[in-house]
């Protein structure tokens, strides 16, 4: 499909085209420095970033290779890991810690005297997925090494923000701070056709004009729809495992279960819209009994 069949106006942050050219060019690093400074909420004021080589190889040739997705540091010299995660890994942050490794490493000097004195070194994941099921309305985390004891911030030049975005949920009315507006634009730019009211902001001009993909050149169109493609088959790969994990632990569980029982959670899955034929898959029942419902 052609993006001129698509009914997108703006393009899906979650791709990698959009992330790079959004967040990890340099044209158009004053909306990464509006977005980490708006997180940040005057702890840290970022005037100005460069971007830094993204493939990192570590100290030996043994040791293995970091690709970054965006990788910058400030006019202080602090470092900035931005990543954009899809999907949840298994050992994603095992990932997010190695990686914040490099550009502490990187820092080492050579040849002279060193102190190990080191500048702060900063990882941001912005995830479309959920790891902490346990609170459904804390989608931002900052970590830093903290004294258990004491509660106390041990060390302050390693920090580690994750931002579960399926939890930000806010309506655009509901928009109160910068960061609330530039989370809401993540979520939603492939949503909207036009800058909404609340985002009337300089940088947020820049953003959707930016963002457009009817001003993208023939190159930029074509990475576009591959990477969209690649990320909506990603994401149709996802719900199949996820519906027929469901329908797998449904199938096990309710071979114990009585009939009533398969009734009543085949009423309760096709109100929710579930597909009746995975329904049937879960419970045994046949299609027209579920249909008859």
């Amino acid at each position: 499909m052609a993006i001129d069949d698509l009914a997108e106006r703006y393009v899906n942050f979650y791709t990698d085209f959009a992330f790079k050219k959004l967040f990890g060019t340099e044209v158009n690093k004053d909306l990464l420095i509006s977005f980490l400074n708006s997180m940040f909420d005057g702890k840290e004021t970022i005037k100005d970033l460069t971007y830094l080589n993204t493939e990192h190889m570590g100290t030996s040739e043994f040791d293995r290779k970091a690709a970054f997705d965006v990788y910058c540091e400030n006019e202080e010299g602090e470092k900035f890991l931005v990543e954009m995660q899809k999907g949840e890994q298994q050992y994603f942050k095992d990932r997010s810690i190695f990686y914040s490794t490099f550009p502490i490493r990187e820092q080492a000097q050579r040849g002279t005297e060193w102190n190990y004195q080191l500048k702060a070194v900063y990882t941001i994941g912005i995830l479309n997925f959920c790891f902490d099921k346990e609170n459904p309305d804390n989608y931002y985390h900052e970590v830093r090494l903290t004294d258990i004891n004491t509660g106390e911030v041990f060390y302050d030049k390693l920090c580690y923000v994750y931002l579960e975005m399926p939890k930000f949920t806010k309506k655009e009315e509901e928009l109160e701070t910068l960061f609330d507006k530039w989370l809401y634009a993540i979520r939603h730019l492939p949503t909207l056709l036009n800058r909404p009211q609340a985002l009337q902001e300089k940088v947020f001009l820049r953003l959707f004009e930016v963002a457009e993909i009817a001003k993208f050149n023939k190159q930029e169109r074509m990475e576009y729809e591959d990477t969209l493609k690649a990320y909506r088959d990603w994401f149709s790969v996802m719900e199949t495992a996820e519906i027929k994990g469901h329908a797998k632990g449904l199938a096990e569980g309710l071979e114990k279960g009585k009939t009533e029982e398969r009734l009543e959670i085949a009423r309760n899955l096709k109100a929710s819209g579930m597909d009746i034929s995975v329904i049937a898959a879960a419970t045994g029942l046949s299609a027209e009994e579920i249909d008859g419902m």
